[in-house]
């Protein structure tokens, strides 16, 4: 008993002693990720496929990082890690048990989806979520992930660049996103970038890299998004955000048809917002000649260009605000005010 406990005593002081020669700022790492690793998990992506032999067998689809978003078993991660999937496990640090999970809701056009755990563990430790508002160019960051199936790796950078508009996978253009050097790479999708007090800043979301691994150019769509969808898609299972009720020409055609800038409406729904203020998409007489529809070149003052635009600005609003919308129809200028809607 004496020896084990001198072999406790010299251990200890030597873990003591080594602690002692490192840097502030590499014990504040060590701390962060201590306190942090708990609440990140390990996501693998099953899918169901039929075989010729064996019936209907689960085939791995793919793996990324989530994080515990709060004691009831939701787990945050993008979107596209949770792709096509069928079933999905849920990894812990240092915990050999795989939990179950189910899809609770997602939103493409912002790459984020929400799972909850079917079982999860007794000491299920919720991230400490911070803010992105406030955050500098140069700051300290980190990323907790699974790169390359490596689970629970970590690496530091600083914030290189913020509000930049990265093309999702929903098919819009996902603005205020964070750049940094901080090490990503295949696997850490879904995972947490965090600042120096340990707190989450952002969902590590892409690479931009010829040969698919980091090369000082990864983005994170910023907290503050995350904490206006993930409740949502938990309380709604979908976004609730509010629309116009009209359909957008592509870019491409618009600027073949029109030589003005702005979002050509090619319909609006009858039952929606832009529908009871007036505004009109193109139309079609009797005989098939097209009449061009209205084009939207502002909204509360604010230039736009194309349909992102639209779903970008109105975003700022809530249902039931009305804003101010600035449109040509017949090369004449004219403005309405429309209450916006549920989409």
């Amino acid at each position: 008993m004496k020896k084990a406990l001198v072999f406790i005593s010299i251990v200890f002081s030597f873990s003591i002693f080594a602690t002692e020669k490192l840097l502030e700022v590499e014990k504040r790492t060590i701390n962060i990720y201590h306190n942090t690793v708990p609440s990140v998990v390990n996501v693998s992506n099953i899918r169901v496929a039929d075989s010729f032999f064996y019936g209907k067998v689960e085939v791995p689809q793919g793996a990324g990082t989530g994080f515990v978003w709060d004691e009831s078993g939701h787990i945050v991660t993008n979107y596209h890690v949770v792709q096509g999937g069928d079933n999905f496990v849920i990894t812990f640090h240092n915990n050999k048990k795989q939990y179950k999970a189910k899809v609770v809701g997602v939103a493409p056009t912002k790459d984020i989806a929400v799972l909850k755990l079917i079982d999860k563990p007794d000491n299920i430790k919720p991230i400490q979520i911070g803010s992105s508002k406030d955050l500098l160019v140069g700051q300290m960051a980190l990323a907790i992930g699974n790169p390359f199936g490596l689970d629970h790796s970590i690496s530091k950078g600083i914030i290189s660049a913020l509000g930049r508009k990265i093309d999702g996978i929903g098919g819009f253009k996902i603005h205020d996103m964070i750049q940094t050097d901080t090490a990503i790479n295949q696997g850490n999708s879904g995972g947490p970038l965090i600042n120096s007090s340990g707190e989450l800043i952002g969902m590590n979301t892409m690479i931009f890299s010829t040969s698919g691994s980091n090369a000082g150019l990864g983005f994170a769509v910023p907290v503050d998004t995350v904490k206006r969808i993930a409740p949502q898609l938990i309380k709604y299972k979908k976004v609730i955000r509010p629309g116009l009720g009209i359909g957008v020409l592509t870019d491409e055609i618009r600027e073949r048809f029109f030589d003005r800038k702005g979002a050509a409406i090619s319909f609006v729904d009858p039952d929606g917002a832009a529908s009871k203020a007036g505004l009109k998409g193109i139309m079609k007489d009797r005989y098939g000649r097209i009449f061009v529809g209205d084009i939207i070149t502002k909204i509360e003052g604010k230039k736009i260009n194309s349909k992102d635009d639209i779903f970008h600005e109105l975003e700022k609003f809530e249902i039931g605000d009305t804003v101010k919308i600035e449109f040509f129809r017949k090369n004449k200028k004219k403005q309405t005010k429309i209450t916006l809607k549920q989409l």
